[in-house]
Parts: C-alpha cells; sequence; structure tokens
C-alpha cells in the first residue's frame, strides 16, 4: 500500500511540475514579446514625433518587426501545449 501511494505522490508531483512548466513557458514567452515590441513602439513614436515626414518609412519595418517579435512568442506556447498534453 505504502509503494502504491508513493507511487501517486510521485505522478501527482510530476503533473504539477508539467503544469508549472507549462505556465512559466508562456510567461517568459508574452513577457519577452511585450517587452521588444513596446521598446519597438517607443522608439517609432519617438522617432515619428521628431520627424513627422518619415511616417511612411517606418510605419511598414515597424509593423513587420512586431509580426517578427509576437512569432518569437509563438513557440513558447506551443512548448505549454506541449507539456500539458503530457499531462492529460
Amino acid at each position: 500500500i505504502r509503494s502504491r501511494n508513493a507511487l501517486a505522490s510521485k505522478e501527482i508531483m510530476e503533473i504539477g511540475l508539467i503544469g508549472l512548466a507549462a505556465g512559466i513557458a508562456i510567461g517568459l514567452g508574452a513577457f519577452g514579446a511585450a517587452s521588444g515590441q513596446a521598446k519597438a513602439a517607443a522608439a517609432a513614436f519617438e522617432g515619428m514625433s521628431r520627424n513627422p515626414g518619415s511616417k511612411d518609412a517606418v510605419f511598414t519595418p515597424f509593423i513587420l518587426g512586431l509580426a517578427f517579435m509576437e512569432f518569437q512568442a509563438i513557440p513558447s506556447f506551443l512548448v505549454a501545449f506541449l507539456l500539458i498534453g503530457k499531462i492529460g
């Protein structure tokens, strides 16, 4: 009976750690993408405010940069979903 309880306890601990790892993966991915996007937006808006004529030259690379930053967050969500898949 004791070995069965120890096994169940180990499985519960493993499930908890997998859930924690998934949460950390999503949190770090979202934090990294959000902080990068905030810095890029601040720099782009500061540049456009200093030189309003550069709006057309800055806007397209800015949007592409935001898309690439968002794409970097997607693998963290995939890792989290794969980890959650191990639980169930």
